[in-house]
């Protein structure tokens, strides 16, 4: 059976000790994990978010991004080089917390253009970046799972066709991928057809409304999305994935102008729908 987190990005890209009482009220709620953004440039704060994790009985998940200034398909070496150092630094602080698994559009920079498609040699330097943090992984214990965006965050990987290719590129183990159901509403046919492609190399999901509001009030289809990660035997993590303006820095680089829902409502009533939906699709009749 599946596990539900909830990511913490609705309220903050920084995990610090302040947060400590909403991973407590998440427990409660019901949900088996959480997912923390890497945002947080204290490594004593990912370890002790790690002793909470565990006394409450949680899983962990982190996802991060990485910048221009390490951008692991740029030309410059020295800032792919840069990028390898961030995606380590990234490593450290998910074994820091106690997680198994990152993930996130790390493969390139986030938001960052060259106003042309993606080019064979990009996606080269970005699987050879990424085979290199697969070994750092590897002897770490953790999966990288690089996540596909929508066209206006992203051009390198915009659908599971492309992210397929880049992970079947970098040919490393620990190098899987993720599927999230906001990017997949804008840029797949329909949520079936890129679950079961990207079936092969699927590590990790999000589950996000279209909005990123709560899940159940728009219009993904999430039973669609659900059925289908059933029936192809999906057993990983399955965190909601909501925005807010609670992290002003972060909303505004993310292009976050207003509230979708109360964050409480979404860790709420999402949670409610979605144990729903998880059950309905089937994962509890599955052996």
């Amino acid at each position: 059976m599946p596990k539900l987190g909830f990511n913490l990005l609705v309220w903050t890209a920084a995990i610090s000790d302040e947060w400590f009482p909403h991973i407590e009220r998440l427990k409660k709620i019901g949900y088996d994990g959480i997912e923390i953004c890497n945002g947080s440039q204290d490594p004593a704060a990912y370890k002790r978010l790690d002793k909470l994790a565990r006394d409450l009985g949680l899983g962990v998940t982190c996802v991060t991004i990485v910048g221009a200034e390490a951008n692991p398909v740029s030309p410059d070496a020295a800032v792919r080089a840069k990028a390898l150092d961030v995606i380590k630094w990234n490593i450290d602080r998910t074994v820091d917390c106690g997680a198994k698994l990152l993930c996130g559009p790390f493969h390139s920079a986030f938001a960052t253009f060259t106003r042309a498609e993606p080019k064979p040699e990009e996606y080269q330097r970005s699987a050879e970046v990424l085979h290199a943090a697969g070994d750092y992984a590897k002897q770490a214990g953790v999966i990288l799972a690089p996540e596909a965006l929508n066209r206006f965050e992203c051009y390198l990987c915009n659908t599971m066709a492309q992210l397929r290719m880049l992970v079947e590129l970098t040919n490393h183990p620990n190098v899987r991928a993720m599927f999230d159901t906001h990017h997949a509403n804008m840029e797949e046919k329909t949520q079936a057809a890129a679950i079961r492609h990207i079936a092969p190399v699927l590590a990790h999901v999000h589950l996000s409304e279209n909005d990123r509001g709560t899940p159940g009030s728009g219009h993904v289809t999430f039973r669609e999305a659900l059925t289908t990660l059933a029936s192809v035997g999906y057993d990983g993590w399955m965190t909601i994935e909501a925005f807010s303006r609670s992290d002003p820095g972060f909303a505004n680089a993310i292009n976050v102008w207003r509230e979708f829902s109360p964050a409480w409502e979404i860790a709420e009533k999402g949670h409610a729908f979605l144990r729903g939906e998880i059950a309905a699709a089937g994962f509890g009749g599955r052996k």
